[in-house]
């Protein structure tokens, strides 16, 4: 591809809310500026860590163009706008591109699912209806549905679809894909324990929950792989592996948003049906924490 939307580590932010589940837009605004001021390289909103299953139509396209009215060009916007219906999520990625976003990432169908070429049909649709780079979202794990590297290889076909956030955790058909896609499909981690292996591959890097709590450390872990410093990206991605892991401890984005609020950060709780983590996860995760000097 010419140009990539964007290299290095894109935050998967949260969305920090008040008790009674509103957004908190002054926190939220507060958290930009902070991914930023500390080497953030892109702002995604309203991703499966900024709860958008929870939101409405109108709250989803309100917290887009806040975001992108907050970001002011600082660094690329990318919402997201995937649903299981087709229909729907064109016309929320239409919004998000009216309201100012550099591109749409689009999960993959879930609960109805869909078959291969059922897939090829539904990014084609929605594709078609906007004039932004899409970036696909392949995380079966959560969705029950996977994109084949066969169908990845008919989906960069379309002009509008120019990368994949790839989270099925199988490198062998990563670099299938890769090898049948070219220079036409980028490739970004969707797993933060697999940042460094996918961008040593050719990656563009990640797109990160832990960049919500140590976006520097996320940004250098990339930027090291991106320059050719593997050994330092390891060094990195060795080094925050636990922090990694204890942040996936309980169902994304439970213990991100109980980390942020350790941190002094007032990101409040997950809506329903997320609830908060047990009295033991959260010691867990309080004293993982502490042996990396983030809290006392």
């Amino acid at each position: 591809m010419a140009e990539h939307i964007f290299t290095g580590s894109g935050v998967a932010i949260v969305t920090p809310m008040f008790d009674d589940g509103s957004v908190n837009y002054e926190e939220y605004g507060r958290l930009i500026d902070f991914q930023i001021e500390n080497g953030t390289d892109a702002i995604i909103a309203c991703g499966t860590t900024g709860e958008s299953a929870t939101m409405s139509g109108e709250e989803h396209c309100k917290v887009i163009g806040y975001t992108v009215e907050k970001v002011a060009g600082r660094v690329p916007v990318i919402a997201g706008a995937g649903s299981n219906d087709t229909a729907f999520a064109a016309e929320l990625s239409a919004e998000a591109e009216k309201l100012g976003a550099d591109a749409i990432l689009s999960v993959t169908p879930y609960y109805n699912k869909t078959s291969q070429s059922g897939l090829i049909r539904h990014y084609n649709y929605i594709a078609d209806r906007v004039n932004i780079p899409i970036i696909l979202y392949n995380v079966p794990s959560r969705t029950g549905c996977n994109i084949k590297p066969e169908t990845y290889a008919e989906l960069c076909k379309h002009p509008n679809i120019a990368a994949t956030k790839e989270a099925n955790g199988d490198t062998s058909a990563l670099v299938r894909t890769m090898a049948l896609c070219g220079d036409q499909l980028d490739v970004y981690s969707g797993e933060d324990s697999q940042a460094f292996a996918i961008t040593a591959m050719g990656g563009c890097g990640v797109i990160s929950v832990f960049a919500n709590v140590c976006p520097r450390e996320s940004h250098d872990l990339i930027q090291k792989a991106l320059d050719g410093d593997f050994k330092g990206s390891f060094e990195l991605q060795k080094k925050y592996i636990r922090l990694m892991d204890a942040l996936f401890s309980d169902v994304n984005p439970i213990p991100v948003k109980a980390a942020m609020n350790l941190l002094g950060w007032s990101c409040g709780h997950c809506r329903l049906p997320l609830d908060d983590m047990s009295e033991s996860g959260l010691a867990a995760l309080k004293d993982i924490m502490t042996s990396y000097g983030l809290i006392k």
